[in-house]
């Protein structure tokens, strides 16, 4: 199996090719006391965001949708004074020129461009060293906090290593499994998914437990954990609700705060924070959580911003693995996008279309749960639909919504659109630019790099720009990925 060449792993990084900056000056949005040497330098502490699925649209979209319309101007938002540039997201050739989240997840994470479906391998499904696996090498402290399952394609593809992002059960054994130099590669790991944990077969989670991990399963309980531990919190059987029925409205803010504060050392950290569910939003059609979700993330950043204001030595890069849905502003011929009709939803389009069949008045239901005032045309044809099955009332729900606000939509599935890259901190002028999703590992490799030797177990091989895993084993006695799609 692929974990057995990752335990016996030889680290073979022992130097990172340097990038050269863009020469651009430094963003007026940068934090004010930043100076150039810092800004320049070598981070101390790197967060790492993605926002999964967030194509261009969706922070157009999200600017429109928190503006004020009592002033003549749209104001900016938080994305506005961190952009710094564009990232290309092709995978592997023999994938095409559409990323899937695992490949952009292996590219964003190792600097590797591999197949659709790959968890940290490459084409030939071998094992690639992640950035967060090199941050551990260098004795930095690392975690992850995400809003989907943490075995999801994006943190999976940190720590485990596997041929198919549908092999959640044995993702979860790497994260156990997978050591640097002995130790596990994460510290920190919040966001869902008990049920791969805390299975029949193998109970993870009571390993993790009796390997001195602090377990949290609720949100209260996370903020108990003493400041500095090893945590493992899970808060829900897969992912987390989605934002608008989470009883957490700054979730996403929740768990990297706590997560920072678990994390923060003298000798740094490397932490990923992922938006995972602003993908799930655009797969679906929904308009709605699309924003809901994005807004959980710009509260996100807005915090995050804060933090680097007080630790310039910090580094926040942000961007997207891929775009999600072809969202449009604006649908039809028709000039015009009316985002007023998302702001007072108090629940998701998919709760609602769930619990509209059991109301005796599902028409002014729904419109209670939209927080709209419906006309009786409109209130009639909620009605109409409420004895239909659950996915025709959905499809409905976001129907209604996408006429009323005219949204567009040009697929279900992602699209191969270049994503924003935003950055501030120490450092962030190296993500200027055009560049592509593999630049943004490298260049996080070259920081990690720079910082102190490696402890390394055992002598390095070879220079590498990642890390070459081998194993004491006979060759034989183990699963070749270039010839078997799946190992037991």
């Amino acid at each position: 199996m692929i974990k057995q060449f990752v335990r016996t792993s030889i680290l073979s990084c022992a130097s990172i090719a340097v990038l050269a900056g863009c020469g651009i000056t430094e963003s007026a949005h940068q934090p004010a006391n930043h100076n150039r040497a810092q800004l320049q330098g070598v981070p101390k502490n790197i967060i790492m965001v993605v926002a999964d699925g967030m194509g261009p649209a969706y922070t157009t979209a999200y600017r429109n949708y928190v503006d004020d319309p009592t002033t003549p101007n749209i104001e900016p938002v938080v994305f506005d004074d961190i952009l710094v540039g564009n990232a290309s997201t092709y995978p592997a050739q023999v994938s095409g020129y559409v990323t899937d989240s695992a490949a952009a997840a292996t590219a964003l994470a190792s600097g590797v461009k591999s197949y659709n479906g790959a968890i940290g391998v490459d084409v030939n499904k071998q094992p690639v060293n992640s950035v967060m696996y090199y941050a551990k090498s260098k004795s930095m402290r690392t975690g992850l906090a995400v809003t989907s399952q943490i075995v999801h394609a994006t943190p999976a593809s940190y720590i485990a290593h596997n041929e198919s992002r549908k092999n959640y059960n044995e993702i979860a054994d790497d994260f156990f499994d997978v050591r640097v130099n002995g130790e596990f590669v994460a510290d920190v790991m919040l966001g869902g998914g008990t049920s791969y944990f805390e299975r029949e077969d193998r109970d993870i989670l009571a390993q993790f437990i009796d390997a001195g991990y602090e377990y949290a399963d609720s949100y209260n309980r996370l903020a108990s954990v003493p400041a500095g531990s090893n945590v493992l919190g899970l808060f829900a059987p897969v992912a987390l609700p989605a934002v608008l029925d989470d009883k957490r409205k700054n979730r996403l803010k929740y768990l990297t705060k706590n997560a920072i504060k678990h994390l923060e050392n003298d000798n740094g950290f490397f932490l990923l924070v992922e938006a995972s569910q602003v993908d799930w939003a655009g797969h679906a059609n929904d308009i709605a959580s699309a924003m809901a979700e994005m807004h959980d993330l710009a509260i996100t950043m807005e915090y995050l911003r804060d933090y680097v204001e007080a630790n310039p030595d910090t580094l926040v890069v942000l961007t997207a693995d891929h775009s999600t849905g072809g969202l449009t502003i604006g649908a039809n011929g028709d000039y015009r996008w009316s985002p007023e009709h998302l702001k007072s939803l108090s629940a998701s389009v998919m709760t609602i279309a769930l619990e509209m069949a059991n109301e005796e008045n599902p028409g002014e239901f729904v419109a209670a749960k939209l927080g709209l005032s419906l006309t009786e045309q409109e209130l009639a044809t909620l009605n109409s639909i409420s004895n239909q099955d659950d996915k025709t009332r959905l499809s409905a729900v976001k129907t209604f919504l996408d006429t009323k606000t005219n949204t567009g939509w040009t697929t279900g599935g992602h699209t191969g659109v270049d994503v924003e890259v935003f950055a501030f901190g120490a450092g962030y002028q190296s993500f200027m630019g055009q560049i592509d999703n593999t630049d943004i590992a490298k260049k996080i490799f070259s920081f990690i790099d720079k910082k102190q030797p490696a402890k390394i177990a055992f002598p390095s091989k070879k220079v590498s720009t990642n890390i070459e895993l081998t194993s004491d084993e006979d060759d034989d006695e183990l699963c070749d990925f270039k010839e078997d799609w799946r190992c037991n």
